[in-house]
């Protein structure tokens, strides 16, 4: 089953992959020259691409990372020509019938091109800085249970995806960043590992996460990226490992005055419903709930949940990606308020794939939670 959806997924990128390289082949008819450059470029990065997504573990690591960077860099470019091509085609197919470019398409479709190419590097250029740039989200948030007049700083975190794109050296900027915030407490909302584990050990980035300050404690949960592990045990031993505790359908009490609730992600379909998770709990203290996917919020507001973390979306990552997830989930990205519930949904600090932000921003999220 695995084998035949892999052919059948793989011949689609082939079959798609052939459209761009020969729509470029085509518009490149009046530069001769540029034609060859062309193919022998597309080809190289499709290789590279499959290669660096199939075998990138097997692969030394100072390599696999050029390698996956040059990948995935060209699924951009891919998606994006692919795009342009398919446009410029349904225009061919007016100007067959209606003439409004006379003179034929052949300028047209170069220089269709050209600016599309243009655009699309620029675009890249943009959205590295914008993923190299975190921004820093504030949020001031109150619970309306019985006041014990207290405040904490939550420096929450999601969608890291450490592994070879997001190495040790990025871990160490990330790190930085959580403790210049000078939290109380540090939340890891799922996602934390990419694919395998095994880069991720084989950096020591135990290192890096050991280093994390915070008073309170750290606190993480799987996402739908530990399910593609070794294991789905094989992130939260490693973090377990580095001092963090790893929920996963469990409630921690905190200070004796909040809880910390991890649910495992929803790829798990065993995983223990909310209620389920908070039926001992005392519900006259905040609850904070760490969800990876922000799938059925409410939920959270039903068993009276104060806040709740999650991310997953990455606010679509890159464009037109943003419209995709907004018809998919409720709340895609950012704050909203129903009923008596909090919730904030991370773009992430990291991402997966491509190391672009086109049209979203990765983030760090600051809460200042009031009870």
């Amino acid at each position: 089953m695995k084998i035949g959806f892999f052919v059948v997924v793989f011949s689609i990128i082939l079959v798609l992959n052939f459209y761009v390289i020969l729509r470029g082949w085509q518009a490149l008819s009046t530069v001769p020259a540029a034609r060859i450059y062309y193919l022998v470029a597309m080809i190289i990065l499709f290789m590279v691409m499959i290669l660096s997504m199939s075998f990138s573990n097997l692969i030394p690591m100072p390599q696999a990372k050029y390698l996956s960077f040059a990948g995935f860099s060209y699924m951009v470019l891919f998606v994006y020509l692919l795009f342009s091509f398919f446009v410029v085609d349904i225009i061919r197919i007016f100007n067959y019938f209606i003439h409004f470019f006379p003179a034929g398409m052949s300028t047209f479709r170069f220089w269709a091109m050209l600016g599309s190419v243009g655009v699309i590097l620029i675009s890249m250029v943009v959205g590295n800085y914008k993923f190299n740039h975190p921004k820093i989200v504030r949020l001031d948030i109150k619970s309306e249970k019985p006041l014990q007049n207290k405040e904490i700083k939550i420096v929450a975190v999601s969608d890291i995806h450490l592994g070879i794109s997001i190495d040790k050296v990025r871990l160490k900027k990330y790190v930085e960043m959580i403790n210049a915030q000078q939290p109380d407490i540090v939340l890891f909302g799922g996602d934390v590992s990419d694919r395998s584990m095994k880069s991720v050990v084989k950096q020591h980035m135990d290192e890096e996460l050991r280093s994390i300050q915070a008073p309170l404690g750290i606190f993480a949960i799987n996402g739908n990226h530990e399910h593609y592990a070794e294991s789905p045990d094989a992130t939260a031993k490693y973090l377990i490992k580095a001092g963090i505790t790893v929920l996963r359908d469990e409630v921690s009490l905190v200070d004796s005055s909040f809880y910390i609730v991890g649910r495992d992600d929803r790829t798990n379909h065993n995983r223990k419903s909310l209620a389920k998770i908070l039926e001992k709990c005392d519900r006259t203290i905040p609850i904070i709930l760490l969800d990876h996917q922000p799938f059925q919020l409410e939920e959270a507001q039903q068993n009276n949940v104060d806040f709740q973390f999650s991310g997953h979306t990455h606010n679509g990552q890159f464009f037109p990606g943003m419209f995709l997830v907004k018809r998919m989930y409720e709340l895609a990205h950012g704050f909203m308020k129903k009923g008596k519930t909090n919730y904030y949904v991370s773009s992430g600090l990291g991402l997966w794939g491509p190391q672009y932000r086109i049209g979203t921003q990765s983030e760090l999220v600051v809460i200042n939670l009031k009870y």
